[in-house]
């Protein structure tokens, strides 16, 4: 039975014009054009019989026409053009199969012309609607919030298609983002084997808690000093993790006129430090198998001490007796400099100090165990949220990037009966996955790593969720393999014009009400939402800490004492006390 009552006389109008994807209706009650609203729903009848076609009300037009001559030659001038441009969106069948009252996204069929046009609106409105979140609550569903079309009907997507075609959440600072993130994380950390982690730049999800959720952070430099491990939510990541291309990033200067020599003289003797370590540790048969970036653990005073050795070589000379220098003499000098730099930096300890535990070869599986493992799986939470807020800004592409290396890498290399997905949560995803032409070489290696993900992840059961206040910083790679969007208000015409290339054809003017959204107000379009819709998100359990102040109102309150003092000296330690 259909959910849909209209009668003839109820009619908006009738199809004047048809195309592939759009109609132009000629409304023939003036009342009725004025109560129509751009992007509301309407309903055309079919040429097929028990179906009804979806459309999104684009544009409405009045106007005056061409003077018109009645048949005793008089002059009309009241004659008026009425019309109402739709874009069809989808078919919604009265029975398929067993089933009744099925939507889908696809045109079976197109209306023919003087077909009826309805206005969905009153109790059709939210009949479809409340069908709309009946189809897509099959199951455990992901939901958001409410239509704004109708408040009474949840919104739910199909959370299967949201995480397996990439999806993109974006809006201005204050619009919503982070809110909309929370609630994701709060419904995924219910399901019971979840497995996410959660890049968490400024540790603003600090505040979700949960049975399902647990918190890590980066290592920061007094985390290093007493020595605190990942049962603490404590996270190393020590340089033997990072690829080759990514120690080449770090220690050799591009600019260097030796840097060929040095990258090359880098590869050879990481590759003989980890030979070495595999050796002394018995693991013979990794020794067969291994490369210069299998994740192997090797000393870093060993790597040194080549590496100087090399650089104040001398050879035997051409006459018996005598010593000349070596080919690379004096070569190494900058790039050593640079690798005692960055061991000293303190703000690196989580790289370079993480004393003797990282060096241990089992180290690694401990690592995935906390921070891949799924809930219920060795005890650990589903959402693993790390905390990046302490990693200077200078190597943070690079850090991020190597969790999602790690990630990609287990997946891949689990045999695929064995798999058990997972998502990132790129929070502030412009920092770390930039436009090609504004990345240096340390966000070359992490846009190669994330661009591989978006382009072979759905293979290995991992997804990326990119999330970021500026889509137009975002690296177009990323967002084109993005198949869902959840766009929040968004204020700046580059940002605006992103989202609209990305949208179909006949819904580009959809994206017109993105400066004009309400807070907490979202546009959800993509292959996990049944319909293109404007949605109020619910709001999450655990709020995030999103640092929005209220400057009037501070500005009229007391000052704290010694605020400043507590800064310098926090500045100074490197931590927050």
């Amino acid at each position: 039975m259909s959910i849909f009552s209209f009668k003839d006389e109820d009619s908006l109008g009738k199809a004047a014009s048809i195309d592939t994807a759009n109609v132009v209706v000629d409304v023939e009650n003036v009342d009725r054009l004025k109560r129509l609203q751009v992007n509301h729903l309407a309903v055309l009848q079919s040429s097929r019989p028990g179906q009804h076609l979806i459309g999104l009300i684009t544009q409405v037009t009045r106007k005056r026409s061409v003077e018109d001559i009645t048949s005793d030659g008089i002059t009309d001038q009241n004659s008026e053009l009425n019309l109402c441009r739709i874009a069809l969106i989808g078919t919604l069948l009265d029975r398929d199969g067993e089933r009744e009252n099925v939507f889908r996204r696809t045109l079976e069929s197109v209306p023919e012309i003087d077909a009826n046009c309805f206005s969905l609106e009153s109790d059709n409105l939210t009949n479809f609607m409340r069908t709309l979140s009946n189809v897509a609550a099959d199951g455990n569903a992901l939901t958001l919030g409410k239509y704004t079309l109708d408040e009474h009907a949840v919104a739910y997507l199909n959370g299967n298609k949201f995480f397996q075609r990439h999806a993109f959440i974006g809006g201005s600072t204050g619009s919503g983002k982070s809110w909309t993130t929370a609630k994701i994380i709060e419904q995924m950390s219910g399901l019971s084997t979840a497995n996410a982690i959660v890049f968490d730049l400024h540790g603003e999800y600090s505040p979700l808690v949960g049975k399902g959720i647990q918190h890590f952070k980066v290592a920061g430099p007094a985390d290093v000093e007493v020595r605190r491990t990942i049962d603490d939510g404590v996270l190393y990541l020590p340089y033997w993790l990072l690829s080759y291309e990514a120690l080449v990033s770090m220690f050799v200067d591009r600019s260097d006129q030796n840097a060929p020599n040095q990258a090359m003289i880098m590869a050879r003797e990481i590759n003989q430090a980890k030979r070495k370590y595999l050796e002394d540790s018995g693991q013979h048969d990794v020794l067969r198998h291994f490369t210069v970036d299998s994740p192997v653990p090797f000393d870093l005073d060993f790597l040194m001490g080549r590496l100087n050795d090399i650089n104040v070589e001398m050879v035997p000379g051409a006459k018996a007796g005598t010593e000349r220098q070596g080919d690379f003499f004096a070569k190494l000098a900058r790039m050593i400099s640079r690798l005692e730099n960055k061991i000293s930096d303190r703000r690196l300890g989580f790289m370079f100090n993480g004393g003797g535990d990282i060096l241990d070869f089992a180290w690694l599986e401990r690592f995935t165990n906390s921070v891949l493992g799924s809930f219920g799986e060795n005890g650990k939470a589903g959402i693993k949220i790390i905390d990046f807020s302490e990693v200077p800004s200078d190597v943070l592409p690079l850090i991020v990037s190597l969790v999602a290396r790690v990630t990609f890498s287990v997946q891949q290399w689990t045999p695929s009966e064995m798999r058990h997905p997972i998502a990132l949560l790129c929070d502030e995803a412009h920092l770390y996955m930039p436009q090609r032409n504004m990345a240096d070489a340390v966000d070359d290696i992490s846009l190669d790593i994330f661009e591989r993900i978006a382009k072979e992840g759905r293979k290995y059961g991992v997804s990326l969720i990119v999330i970021s206040q500026r889509p137009s910083e975002v690296n177009k790679t990323m967002l084109s393999q993005c198949s869902n969007f959840v766009s929040m208000r968004l204020t700046n015409a580059e940002d605006q014009g992103v989202i609209k290339r990305l949208l179909p054809d006949s819904l580009g003017g959809f994206s017109d009400i993105l400066p004009t959204l309400d807070t907490g107000e979202a546009l959800v379009v993509g292959d996990a939402s049944l319909l293109p819709s404007r949605i109020r998100i619910d709001e999450p359990q655990s709020k995030p800490n999103s640092g929005t102040v209220n400057f009037w109102d501070e500005w009229q309150k007391p000052v704290k004492n010694k605020r400043l003092s507590i800064a310098v000296d926090n500045w100074r330690k490197q931590n927050i006390q």
